[in-house]
């Protein structure tokens, strides 16, 4: 699977900086660093998370946000933007736009636990 690749180039790309991990989320990944959500991919690339924060980096960066579906019509958005092309082979590129995307899942709050 293309994204099991893309999340261990995250891994060693990111390795300077934290201990980044990864799990299987709906046919793509979701990529950990030191336990905080920061990146997911999906179809063979990488999105980092955002937030109101971070947005305006990546309105400038002209960076896509993430969209899965529609809802009455209306396209679905989740806090993630498409990663810039630089990413995908250069460590310190990808160094330099997933610390925003950490930071961002730093300041995001825990979802609820589910009880059981």
């Amino acid at each position: 699977m293309a994204d099991d690749g893309l999340a261990e180039w995250v891994v060693e790309a990111l390795e300077p900086i934290g201990m980044v991990t990864h799990r299987a989320m709906m046919g793509g990944r979701t990529l950990y660093c030191d336990g905080t959500i920061f990146a997911i991919t999906a179809h063979g690339e990488l999105w980092f998370k955002s937030d109101a924060v971070s947005d305006a980096m990546w309105d400038a960066e002209g960076a896509d946000r993430f969209v899965y579906g529609e809802k009455d019509g209306i396209p679905q958005t989740m806090n993630y933007r498409r990663a810039p092309g630089d990413v995908y082979d250069d460590a310190d590129a990808m160094r330099l736009w997933a610390e925003p995307a950490i930071a961002a899942g730093r300041r995001s709050k825990p979802k609820p636990k589910r009880k059981k």
